[in-house]
């Protein structure tokens, strides 16, 4: 079983304390990259939650820093301390309520060496906690956003002080010397001073700052009692020696008389600073603060994508742009060589200071981008290299990503269309589809240029080929208006050949060639073109999935609710089944086998099983199913179903962190009964796909794996039919009679009862179609979905009425 696509992005990351590592919360984990290679080199498991901080200590002896410890808490409601070049876990502290930020401020050892035994460690974190009020009517609950103080050398709660209470939860930020923390709540900054005996009955000072905007973000100062904060309108604000009244005796001047308001200069109400400046050149929220490591100056970050690097002394600026996405964190290292920076589009950059130069990046999967709601569910933004074990998946900024699904890592980026990030732009252009060829040597894009007032709208249908590497990908036709001003709704490969076909919503399908097969080994990419080989339509319906047979001799196109059969070579019409409850947008050939999977939408979702020896269906059910996936050579497949939001399920896990909304079906085609079922979270928008590994070491020896991706790309690797998938699976169902379980499961639990059904065919012939002198009497004694079309009931009841002559002579 392999995981993987979790954020990098959550949580701040940490160095070590020599700089030559980098721990960076990653869902229920904590990765340690290389920062010389930007690769993983270890994982710390064992928090069964979302982990929330990373703390590593710094150390005053030089000598010390080679030790690897830190501390990490989590929503999973324990602390934990770790060795993390092993790595171990030394010590598990249960706090017993979901943590949302943590900060630990050294001991100092002035206070260590005061005291003959060793001083405790202390936390102070941001919490969830249910408090209990007395009321006439009786005891409610209510629940509260705290921020608590933890010793964590005895593991407990220090009094049970509350140093405050919020709305929502609040992330805790502390200074680099130790002595001050604090949070942004609302329109003012709350900050506490550490006491410098820190003991669990210490007093612990308070001063809060105001502001006339909510604000963002806070930062502070290395050496100085100097806070920045930045809010919604993109302006920083900096207090300089805040504190003097309430953190120290220098309360009064030397005359013994207190400043006056026009020697504070921007202080608001009776705030404890001595002055407040505003900066201003963000046109939206600041999202990042952060001082150098020597304090000369101030990083600053938005949703622009720029880094701005400000000298505190004389407010100048100097940016670093074209970072591509949102800035979350800026983070300094021990080394003052290194920093790095977290982006909203799942990367972390390492930056070379004071060059700014980014010199390695740590990327993960993109998550998925939005897009007018005029295409949601009619996007599919995401394609398998099955053979490579790659996906191809559409992101911000009209890009596609290629990421490994065996090594969670990027491979490659295309970008579709250019675009250089901006905050606000509108969505011009949408990608709305990515598919790639069997054998991963061609990758299909369809993009649509948005109509300004119905004026300029465009549909651009792409072929990209792999370039001297076979994770690149070039450019190589692009062609305008494919079928005219119709969008583009499905896009298959056939499975051996340089072909392709597309389907559109205006009522035909193209096929198209690629002289890929008549280059020679010196033919560059450029060189490969692709044209249209012909043209099809039926009845001119709009045309809403596609696919090819497993060996390439049929394409079956869906009309709607029809499916046509064709063959591709002579783009003759072969066959035409259906009909379907609601509009087909799917369609798999099972294997090699003569069956064909076809999924509709709407208010009759269906799934629908077909039988092309018979041209008929084989069984159906009533299912939303979002994905399908089949194997190459067998008769099984699977279905990712979303379940009905009134469903009992959804009921009674209505309150838990991992709430499960989708499950996954594994078939055999043969049989409606599922071999296995596995629930699953964020299925809307999923997908999966059966990858043929070969020649892994680390993976299962089977040679198939299923693929699941949720709709927040991140996804699992299982072998559908070992053992291993208990794991995975909150059911697994095995086929065998008696069992002892009373309770409703799998597809029972969702959809009631199956009665039985009998998977050995009726020997008697299939219905015929000829006419006969009564056939009314017996065109109807087949099963429901083997009826004849219209156009044959009429013809022979209309023939049954005509009066039969004898030829004469």
């Amino acid at each position: 079983m392999i995981t993987g696509g979790k954020s990098y992005v959550t949580s701040a990351p940490a160095f070590s304390n020599d700089g030559k590592r980098l721990l960076v919360c990653t869902g229920s984990t904590v990765s340690v990259f290389s920062t010389a290679t930007a690769l993983q080199v270890f994982e710390l498991e064992g928090h069964t939650a979302l982990v929330t901080s990373v703390i590593v200590l710094p150390v005053s002896n030089p000598s010390h820093k080679i030790l690897s410890y830190c501390w990490t808490s989590s929503l999973d409601g324990t602390i934990r301390y770790w060795d993390f070049s092993v790595p171990e876990m030394l010590k598990k502290i249960n706090f017993k309520l979901p943590i949302f930020s943590m900060v630990i401020p050294p001991i100092r050892e002035q206070s260590a060496q005061n005291n003959q035994k060793s001083a405790d460690l202390f936390a102070y974190v941001s919490v969830e906690a249910w408090t209990t009020k007395k009321t006439r009517e009786g005891e409610s609950k209510a629940l509260h956003r705290q921020v608590q103080k933890f010793n964590l050398t005895k593991s407990r709660v220090a009094g049970g002080i509350t140093l405050a209470e919020t709305h929502k939860p609040e992330q805790l930020i502390i200074s680099p010397s130790g002595n001050l923390f604090g949070i942004k709540h609302k329109k003012k900054l709350q900050i506490w001073q550490v006491p410098p005996r820190d003991s669990e009955r210490a007093v612990i000072r308070k001063i809060k700052l105001h502001h006339t905007k909510p604000l963002t973000t806070l930062a502070f100062h290395p050496s100085e009692r100097i806070v920045a904060a930045g809010d919604v309108t993109g302006r920083i604000l900096i207090w300089k020696d805040i504190g003097n009244r309430t953190f120290s005796e220098r309360d009064r001047l030397m005359d013994g008389s207190t400043r006056h308001e026009d020697e504070r200069p921007c202080v608001r109400e009776d705030d404890d600073a001595d002055s407040c400046s505003t900066w201003h050149w963000h046109s939206s929220e600041v999202n990042v603060l952060s001082f150098s490591s020597d304090g000369a100056y101030l990083y600053s970050g938005g949703r622009e994508g720029v880094l701005v690097i400000w000298q505190l002394e004389t407010g100048k600026k100097k940016f670093l742009p074209r970072i591509g996405s949102p800035l979350l964190y800026c983070i300094d290292s021990p080394d003052p060589s290194l920093s790095v920076i977290s982006c909203s589009d799942n990367q972390i950059h390492l930056l070379k200071m004071p060059s700014m130069e980014v010199i390695k990046s740590i990327t993960g999967i993109k998550r998925p981008c939005s897009s007018p709601e005029i295409y949601e569910g009619l996007l599919t933004g995401l394609d398998f290299d099955k053979r490579a074990g790659l996906v191809a998946l559409r992101t911000q900024n009209y890009r596609i990503q290629i990421y490994s699904l065996l090594d969670n890592r990027e491979v490659s980026e295309v970008q579709v269309c250019e675009r250089n990030h901006q905050p606000g732009d509108d969505v011009t252009v949408v990608v709305t589809l990515v598919v790639v060829s069997p054998d991963g040597s061609t990758m299909c894009t369809a993009d649509v240029k948005l109509s300004e007032e119905g004026i300029g709208g465009l549909v651009c249908l792409r072929f990209w080929a792999s370039g001297s590497q076979s994770t690149e990908f070039i450019l190589s036709t692009i062609i305008y208006e494919p079928h005219r001003d119709a969008g583009i709704s499905a896009i298959a490969f056939h499975p051996s050949r340089h072909m392709a076909v597309s389907s559109s919503y205006g009522g035909d399908f193209k096929i198209w060639v690629s002289n890929h097969g008549l280059q020679q080994d010196n033919q560059t990419v450029q060189n490969i073109a692709w044209t249209c080989h012909a043209v099809g339509s039926y009845k001119k319906k709009p045309m809403t999935a596609a696919a090819f047979s497993n060996d390439g001799s049929v394409l079956a196109v869906a009309t709607e609710t029809y499916i046509t059969l064709w063959n591709p070579d002579k783009n003759v019409l072969i066959a035409v089944i259906g009909e379907t409850l609601t509009p087909i947008v799917s369609l798999s050939f099972v294997g090699n086998s003569e069956y064909l999977v076809s999924a509709s939408r709407g208010s009759n979702s269906q799934l629908c099983i077909w039988d092309m020896s018979q041209l008929s269906a084989s069984w159906s059910y009533k299912l939303h199913a979002e994905a399908i996936a089949c194997t190459t050579d067998s008769l099984s497949f699977a279905v990712l179903v979303l379940l009905p939001t009134s469903s009992n399920n959804m009921e009674s896990n209505k309150n838990a962190i991992c709430e499960r909304d989708g499950a996954i079906f594994l078939f055999n085609v043969q049989t409606p009964v599922p071999i296995a079922t596995w629930s699953v979270r964020k299925a809307r928008g999923g997908s999966l796909a059966f990858l043929e590994i070969d020649d892994r070491s680390d993976v299962s020896q089977s040679s198939v794996m299923l693929a699941y991706i949720n709709g927040d790309h991140e996804y699992i690797l299982f072998d559908p039919y070992g053992k291993e998938t208990s794991k995975l699976s909150i059911i697994r169902r095995e086929r065998t009679a008696g069992t002892e379980e009373t309770g409703l499961y799998g597809y029972s639990s969702i959809y009631g009862e199956l009665r039985e059904f009998v998977p050995k065919r009726d020997p008697s012939p299939p219905v015929t179609f000829g006419p006969s002198e009564r056939p009314w009497e017996t065109i109807f004694s087949g099963s429901s979905h083997s009826l004849p079309p219209l156009t044959k009931l009429c013809t022979s009841f209309l023939e049954s009425l005509l009066e039969k002559r004898s030829v004469v002579v």
